[in-house]
């Protein structure tokens, strides 16, 4: 049996699909934090733990993932390789953390959170 296989279709097709997440990754890489719905964001998460996976591994090969991956943006790209990555490199996973903000007014939508965990400031400390 294939329990817990699916992933969360978004009520799109599947080009529609991987564009939202392309766009999200791309604006949370950015700006390190974004607000979106509990849904996106849930689907947002492991695409970009997939991807900061990939920054930690460093080669060309995963560039080249990468880069495809953030829609071919060449300064995200960078960032996620010299500064993202190398925040995260003794982590083990869980890059990302989502806050539930409450409901959106127009639609009632559960709104979320995105952002990724503040490496940097722990490292301050020490």
């Amino acid at each position: 049996m294939k329990h817990l296989t699916g992933k969360n279709r978004l009520k799109r097709d599947v080009a529609h699909r991987t564009a939202l997440l392309k766009n999200l990754a791309q604006a949370l890489i950015k700006h390190e934090r974004i607000i979106t719905t509990v849904a996106k964001a849930k689907a947002l998460r492991p695409y970009v733990e997939k991807l900061i996976t990939k920054g930690k591994k460093g080669d060309l090969a995963s560039r080249r993932l990468a880069f495809v991956g953030l829609n071919g943006h060449k300064a995200l790209t960078h960032k996620l390789f010299e500064d993202i990555a190398l925040r995260y490199k003794t982590r083990n996973g869980g890059y990302t953390r989502i806050y539930k903000i409450g409901q959106r007014s127009g639609d009632a939508a559960e709104m979320a959170m995105i952002e990724l965990v503040e490496e940097q400031l722990e490292q301050d400390k020490k």
